[in-house]
């Protein structure tokens, strides 16, 4: 690593010599004009570095006095020479070419290496970055040196702990233990005009330090051998590297007691890959460990997906359970409850899917001879996430409708595992409704370009679906309404780009109306159809479904995101109402993800997309509450921090509810080797007891090298 970071520092030098060059020669003005220019500068070294010396001083005389001699000597450096114009276009060519090149590093930096980086840095920006993640220390000024003490960290936290001056970064993830790398000497001015400035406080949240923290911040961080005072929110510990002072400070946030309260069990979710291809349990023996770990600090349970594509992924009606029957034993061996999604879809090819689990061979066989089984956008591709809803009730599976498939699958489960169910073991059972096992359409696969923040795509164009589309708008009257909107835009649109979600556009019109409620309808129907026969298998335990948190355009008029997954809940009607209904019917609890994405709220992304993720989560709770429906959740992003732990509680047992209701159950995802780390591992132990409402004594660990 340092040898390719020498190399990568030694070419920028060469280029960036060369084009202080190319910029002398083109720079215009007269001699008098130079000497100014060299005063000013030398000028404004002094304001912003230290307070110059009469050492200093003489020095730049003396330069001065150099300048002027070289200006005043015929033939010296104050003479412009030409250059042919070729040249000139040449040197052009080359300096957008190397910044086209660097504006790709960036991008593909930002987008797959989780850096946050600014949108106008350079290439300083990318070694520095680089440089962080190996576990280097970089301070503003470019001064580069290793560092012991602070060891190898995640892409994107590094450069959110150590910021330039000019730059100021706001993660959607804010770490418990904040650090910082300053250099020998700052003012308290300094630190109250930049907070990123060694060393990164989150703002703009309920739990941030109040300013008389951040006003004797000047006591945290000072010179190496100056005397240090601890502050009374702040605990934190000083690495010496030469003149340099490396901060670990974990913050102490002021929290709400959550003694007494309610017992909400927390779940952990296993890896997705726990379960291979052939239904072995991977790795048995690290798992157990790992388990074990969990027990310790009274977990309640685990939750594992059970995957259609390996329980009968050769031939219809051949179950193999042998993974799962080994997992299920050696959980409850350790007095550890379960919590089973029946996943109907694949896995791979979204957003935090590490393993691909397909959908079964014979399924994909008969997909290639009648792609129609499969949802399909406007121009006609085909998405094998998960099968179409227009088939529900289509004989095409092998003599088999889909809803009979999902059926058959449950009803073996149930059998194969019935002590479980008897003795209590297995607590849930989450019923996978659709992508990503949500009760949702899939309106936004990255595999066929969709980013965020884009208002994803309607997918209704199989010929299941625009048959049952024709067949309502035929009752309706108007026959020419059996079709797709044609100006919705593509995945990446904006809906201020489109003519069907802008505000006052077609969503709110007549035909608009009416294609919303008939694609909703579709979605809740295909809810109540699977969920009825879920129930029918197993009867006696909790059944689940899962909603996504559509979060962004929630702010806009047409909330055009959740439009396209069939949630219609624009700014003037309750699109979850009938959902929460539907679930009260079969007695299903109703899981929710995005508990802690408030974050996200500081986020620049985040903020252009006008999202609300929180006012999205209270809509959905209440819905659900108004009609008396269990409610659990599940955390959208990995979370290690106390800042997110603490807005998931604080979502878990609402403190102004009048009427005491709180979650029934959370689910932390997932289990990792990072969750397992000393420090993530004490603030998820400590997130655990207040879960359990129980009282919690904060300690003050020093980190051992």
């Amino acid at each position: 690593m340092e040898t390719g970071l020498q190399k990568l520092i030694t070419s920028e030098e060469d280029d960036d010599e060369e084009m202080e060059m190319d910029v002398k020669e083109e720079d215009g003005g007269d001699d008098e004009d130079g000497e100014k220019h060299v005063d000013t500068s030398q000028m404004m070294a002094g304001v912003d570095g230290e307070m110059p010396t009469i050492s200093n001083n003489n020095n730049r005389l003396q330069q001065h006095h150099q300048f002027q001699e070289q200006v005043g000597t015929p033939g010296g450096g104050g003479a412009r020479r030409c250059r042919p114009m070729e040249e000139k276009e040449r040197t052009k060519l080359r300096e957008r070419q190397r910044r086209a090149i660097t504006a790709r590093i960036l991008a593909g930096l930002r987008r797959h290496g989780n850096y946050n980086l600014r949108v106008r840095a350079d290439i300083n920006d990318v070694v520095a970055a680089l440089a962080r993640e190996a576990g280097w220390v970089v301070l503003p000024d470019g001064t580069t040196f290793p560092s012991k003490s602070q060891g190898p960290r995640l892409a994107g936290v590094n450069s959110a702990a150590v910021t330039s001056s000019s730059s100021q970064i706001v993660s959607p993830r804010t770490p418990a233990c904040l650090k910082g790398v300053t250099s020998g000497y700052q003012s308290p001015g300094e630190l109250n005009a930049s907070n990123t400035k060694g060393v990164y406080l989150p703002s703009l949240s309920p739990y941030d330090l109040p300013s008389s923290a951040r006003s004797q911040g000047s006591s945290i961080v000072g010179d190496g051998a100056g005397q240090t005072e601890s502050h009374p929110l702040i605990g934190g510990s000083m690495d010496n590297v030469g003149n340099k002072q490396i901060v670990d400070i974990p913050l102490k946030l002021q929290e709400r007691d959550f003694s007494s309260t309610a017992y909400i069990p927390v779940y952990v979710m296993l890896p997705l890959g726990v379960i291979n291809m052939k239904c072995e349990l991977v790795d048995p023996d690290g798992l157990l460990k790992q388990l074990r770990v969990l027990k310790s600090v009274s977990v309640d349970g685990i939750m594992v997906d059970c995957w259609w594509g390996i329980v009968e992924g050769h031939a219809p009606q051949e179950y193999n359970w042998n993974g799962y029957k080994r997992l299920f034993w050696m959980v409850c061996e350790l007095k550890l409850k379960l919590q089973v999604v029946m996943s109907f879809h694949e896995c791979g090819g979204n957003v935090g899917d590490d393993v691909c689990v397909p959908l079964p061979h014979w399924v994909a066989e008969i997909g290639r001879s009648n792609p129609d089984i499969f949802f399909t956008d406007r121009e006609g591709r085909r998405n094998p996430e998960c099968l179409s809803w227009g088939i529900d009730k289509e004989r095409i599976l092998r003599g088999r409708t889909a809803v009979e498939v999902y059926f058959d699958c449950m009803r073996s489960f149930r059998v194969e595992f019935d002590e479980y169910f008897k003795n209590g073991n297995i607590s849930m059972i989450q019923v996978g409704l659709g992508p990503c096992g949500e009760l949702r359409y899939p309106s936004c696969p990255v595999k066929h370009g969709w980013r965020y923040p884009g208002v994803g795509e309607f997918q209704c164009y199989d010929q299941y679906l625009l048959k049952s589309l024709r067949k309502a708008a035929e009752a309706r009257g108007h026959s020419f309404w059996g079709r797709g909107p044609d100006n919705a835009g593509s995945y990446n649109s904006r809906p201020n780009d489109t003519g069907f979600f802008s505000d006052g556009g077609d969503y709110d019109g007549y035909y608009g109306r009416f294609f919303l409620n008939w694609y909703s309808r579709v979605l809740v129907n295909h809810g109540d159809r699977v969920l009825s026969l879920a129930k029918l298998a197993f009867d006696g335990t909790c059944i689940a479904a899962k909603l996504s948190g559509l979060h962004w355009w929630y702010k806009t008029a047409s909330h055009a995101a959740e439009l396209t997954a069939g949630f219609y809940n624009p700014c003037n009607r309750d699109g979850y109402s009938p959902i929460a209904t539907m679930l009260k019917k079969h007695e299903a609890t109703l899981s929710l993800a995005c508990t802690e994405l408030h974050m996200l709220d500081q986020h620049e992304d985040f903020q252009e997309a006008l999202g609300d993720s929180e006012g999205l989560f209270w809509q959905v709770l209440n819905a659900a509450w108004d009609v008396c429906l269990p409610v659990s959740s599940e955390n959208a992003l990995a979370c290690h921090d106390r800042i997110s732990y603490n807005k998931i509680l604080d979502n878990a047992k609402p403190l102004t509810d009048p009427d005491g209701r709180h979650l029934s159950s959370f689910t932390y995802l997932r289990l990792s080797p990072l969750l397992m780390e000393r420090d993530n591992f004490m603030e998820f132990e400590r997130f655990v007891k207040r879960m359990h409402g129980e009282a919690v004594v904060d300690q003050v660990y020093s980190t051992v090298e």
